[in-house]
């Protein structure tokens, strides 16, 4: 279905895409990031916060290093503001790119077991389903995003993956 080199590319774009995410949002004024949009996750900072929280108990599943704790209620409150939410983004990009970068292909042909709080029971999928679904988890919530910052009358990043460029 996918290899290692699949979730090597996925990791840069991912990373190109939080880099670019972050100047858009470091340029609003704090009440836009915090404006209730109507979102699933209310504002561009609660769903900034919860994209955040889903990579980081993604990544604490696939490398067993520390979560986040709490729940998807609680992902919305992880970072209080971007002082807070932009060097952890970079903490988990850097997981998330040293997990991928270790990945082979054989580990993603087996299954994958973890304990889901939202079931309150362990979960097992194959591994590549897994993996699959922390990139589509992000990518859902990057068009989320895109879409508040150009209702605050931002622009947003260039989000297409034929774009990505060669050096991230």
């Amino acid at each position: 279905m996918i290899t290692g080199a699949y979730a090597r590319e996925m990791a840069r774009y991912s990373h190109w895409q939080n880099n670019q995410l972050k100047g858009f949002l470091r340029a609003l004024p704090s009440e836009e990031l915090v404006r209730n949009r109507s979102a699933f996750f209310g504002s561009i900072m609660g769903t900034a916060n919860h994209l955040l929280w889903g990579d980081w108990i993604w990544i604490s599943r696939f490398d067993k290093g520390p979560g986040p704790g709490g729940g998807i209620p609680d992902s919305v409150s992880i970072c209080t503001g971007m002082a807070d939410w932009m060097p952890l983004r970079d903490t988990i990009d850097a997981r998330i790119t040293r997990w991928a970068d270790t990945l082979g292909d054989t580990e993603l042909s087996g299954s994958f077991t973890w304990y889901s709080a939202a079931k309150e029971a362990d979960v097992a999928k194959p591994y590549v389903q897994c993996v699959i679904h922390m990139f589509n988890h992000q990518t859902h919530h990057r068009g989320q995003l895109h879409q508040m910052l150009t209702e605050a009358g931002s622009e947003a990043p260039v989000s297409d993956l034929v774009f990505l460029p060669e050096d991230v």
